[in-house]
């Protein structure tokens, strides 16, 4: 009796499958007629804190053990002859997502190798550093808070330099220094907070620390599709402001901007460097998220990652009709991505960090957003009561917003207008006595 196979139709994500990305695979399925199942692979150890399981569009949730490889591949046994494609969305997640790799030969992945070295920014250093200098900082490994050390670190670096996590995102826990004294306070307090926020991020990775020069310029990144072959194709860059830039004594993407007015040349220089950090890497198969530096007309990496870049699937749909989501399955099953070439408007996201720690006690100009002509979306993080903290030291956003419109004068305004109403006054640290 010959054994009937099945259609391989399966997309498998792991730990998150954003709600856009839903609605853009059942829209891409009524147009071309295709059907695919959506698989979420959860790590059993981790509670749903976020109910992400309950995602009406998912066909599947299957838990298991991603510490043990025999249970990776037991929950997947099942399903292996209908399996299409896998992808991860979340940075904190790729250490998951690389043990799944083994257990999916026959699919069409990054290697395991290129995944950790795109998830450690030490090892990503030294593959780029290998393949191309001229793309890099200098940079090394910190490992300890001792008097030696600290020389070591500052003889090869120099100041300004960059602290930050090796695996963290987001800006977590990155600090600059610029003398001695500093660079002992941040080691201190960094090394002291690490394990904590690698445990919150549900890393399985171990907690380490680089040291980087500190580059002075303007920062863009990129999120870029590549093939099984390695050939690549680009978004949109997007103009990246830090916290820094705009007088906080932070590192968060404070606003991102898309798309940015460049000339073509220009561009192309960009693309040219975002290529040779995927290619250092060996990515293939994957989306690829890569934050440069523009020093006059150079361009350096910041870091890579194999993922999309945060906030993108909104940005870049809303400003040119890229789906980005679908694009991120395409690239892997694969099937020739959908990218216009021509964007008809400009977007913009703000990450709003108040302007020193503390209790939130009053919130004012949130809802005078709303009436913004280029208002497009706002996700509030944090209520009155809540404590806001910097990004440096382990803290979330109070809220992110997303504005939109096809007149780029008018987007500039309104991001201004949004710095005029927005007012969170904290609880003064000082005691009345």
């Amino acid at each position: 009796m010959v054994k009937e196979t099945k259609e391989p139709n399966i997309l498998v994500y792991v730990m998150s499958v954003p709600q856009e990305t839903v609605e853009s695979i059942r829209a891409y399925e009524k147009t071309t007629g295709a059907k695919y199942r959506i698989l979420l692979l959860w790590d059993s150890k981790i509670k749903d804190v976020d109910n992400k399981k309950d995602n009406p569009g998912i066909d599947f949730v299957v838990d298991c053990d991603f510490s043990k490889p025999e249970k990776i591949a037991i929950a997947l046994l099942p399903y292996q002859e209908e399996l299409l494609a896998i992808t991860c969305r979340s940075e904190q997640s790729m250490s998951r997502f690389a043990a799944v790799i083994p257990h999916v030969p026959y699919l069409r992945t990054p290697t395991t190798e290129s995944l950790m070295w795109a998830s450690d920014k030490y090892e990503m250093r030294k593959r780029m550093k290998l393949y191309d200098p001229s793309i890099t900082p200098r940079f090394t490994l910190v490992k300890e808070n001792s008097k030696k050390e600290r020389a070591r670190i500052t003889e090869k670096i120099g100041f300004p330099m960059i602290i930050k996590p090796t695996n963290l995102s987001g800006s977590l826990l990155v600090s600059i220094c610029y003398h001695e004294a500093e660079l002992e306070k941040t080691l201190r307090t960094t090394l002291r907070k690490l394990k904590k926020s690698y445990d919150l991020d549900h890393r399985l990775e171990e907690p380490k620390l680089i040291a980087e020069e500190f580059m002075d310029g303007d920062m863009y990144s990129v999120d870029s599709y590549v093939g099984a072959r390695g050939k690549v194709e680009h978004c949109p860059l997007v103009k990246v402001v830090t916290g820094k830039k705009v007088g906080h004594d932070d590192f968060f993407g404070y606003l991102q901007i898309t798309p940015p007015v460049f000339k073509k040349e220009t561009i192309t220089k960009a693309e040219v460097a975002a290529e040779k950090a995927i290619h250092a890497l060996g990515l293939r198969s994957t989306m690829a998220h890569t934050e440069l530096m523009k020093i006059d007309d150079e361009w350096k990496v910041i870091e890579i990652g194999a993922r999309m870049g945060g906030f993108r699937e909104i940005m870049h749909k809303i400003t040119c009709g890229i789906e980005h989501g679908l694009n991120d399955i395409l690239i892997r099953i694969p099937q020739k991505t959908v990218l216009p070439r021509k964007c008809n408007s400009y977007a913009c996201t703000m990450k709003w960090f108040a302007t020193k720690e503390g209790k939130i006690l009053e919130m004012k100009g949130i809802k005078k957003i709303e009436q913004l002509e280029s208002f497009y979306r706002i996700n509030v993080n944090k209520k009155i009561g809540d404590r806001a903290v910097f990004a440096r030291n382990g803290g979330r956003s109070i809220f992110n917003l997303f504005l939109h419109n096809p007149d780029r004068s008018k987007l500039l305004a309104d991001i201004r207008r949004v710095e005029q109403l927005v007012e969170i006054k904290i609880q003064s640290s000082k005691t009345v006595g």
